[in-house]
């Protein structure tokens, strides 16, 4: 089985679970692992490994419109020569954040691997199973960064891959839209794969609509528009936030948002659609290369 048919299996056994973190009185909390076939190109650096490591689980707390209050990291290698700059990357991630770094855990492994975990706050989280028809479709920030980010690691331009793989969790995005929105989650699996996981826990459709807020950075490095609708779309690993909104409360909450929030479709009775033709499920898979 591959990840999500896993997790569904699963899901008899942890019931509570589905969403981007789970609630324990009053705290949401959630756990990420990263390796470095998968998730840490060549050229990225020790530092940049801490920030993005400890990112991905600050960004579920994000997605939970909760207060981030601290992480720790389990940090295996064949060595820990680059642990003292790690540590600096996730400890600048956090403080970003208004965040503690708190520590964690150092392990002999023959894979360079980490282990995060994220705790937040939060009296009224925000799940993936509240949208309803007629809500407007919203998302946080651009899409597509880690894909150019990756097409430069591979190109060799490393100081710039590097600063576009360093993302801000969108914890103040998450805090500015939880009183409007009806249903979050993080687009780490890729906006495609993110408007169908919403769908399906909310019971719904969504209907996409372009143009989408694709990166800068994508528009210089795609090829095609083939490739920039691969990484802007498909590719994931960019940590912004989709969210759903009841329309009359899109613009408030945009000006609420210290981020961008850019309008991108609307929820429907059923079906995934971007400008009205199937959008695959598709997207980032943890555990492949």
């Amino acid at each position: 089985m591959d990840e999500r048919a896993t997790l569904r299996a699963l899901s008899a056994q942890v019931p509570s679970a589905g969403d981007d973190a789970a609630v324990v009185d009053g705290h949401v909390l959630t756990t990420d692992m990263l390796h470095e076939q998968t998730d840490f190109p060549d050229g990225t650096t020790g530092y940049t490994a801490g920030w993005r490591a400890v990112g991905a689980s600050l960004s579920d707390v994000a997605a939970m419109g909760a207060e981030a209050v601290a992480a720790v990291a389990a940090y295996g290698g064949p060595s820990f020569a680059g642990v003292d700059a790690f540590v600096e990357g996730a400890d600048g991630v956090c403080e970003r954040v208004d965040a503690s770094y708190v520590g964690g855990d150092l392990d002999a492994h023959g894979e360079f691997t980490v282990a995060s975990t994220a705790l937040g706050r939060t009296d009224d989280p925000v799940r993936r199973s509240g949208a309803r028809p007629g809500d407007a479709v919203c998302v946080t920030g651009t899409l597509g960064r880690s894909g150019a980010a990756c097409r430069l690691f591979g190109a060799g331009e490393s100081k710039r891959a590097n600063d576009l793989f360093r993302f801000t969790p969108r914890v103040a995005a998450g805090r500015a839209l939880a009183p409007s929105a009806t249903a979050m989650m993080d687009s780490s699996d890729g906006l495609a794969r993110s408007l169908h996981q919403l769908a399906e826990a909310s019971d719904c459709g969504i209907a996409a609509e372009s143009p989408l807020p694709v990166d800068d950075a994508v528009d210089e490095l795609a090829a095609d528009g083939g490739e920039r609708r691969e990484l802007g779309i498909f590719f994931g690993e960019d940590f912004e936030l989709v969210c759903t909104l009841p329309p009359d409360r899109v613009e408030a909450a945009r000006e609420a948002t210290p981020v961008g929030l850019s309008r991108v479709g609307r929820v429907t009775d059923g079906g995934v659609t971007l400008d009205d033709d199937p959008l695959p499920d598709r997207g980032y898979t943890h555990g492949e290369p």
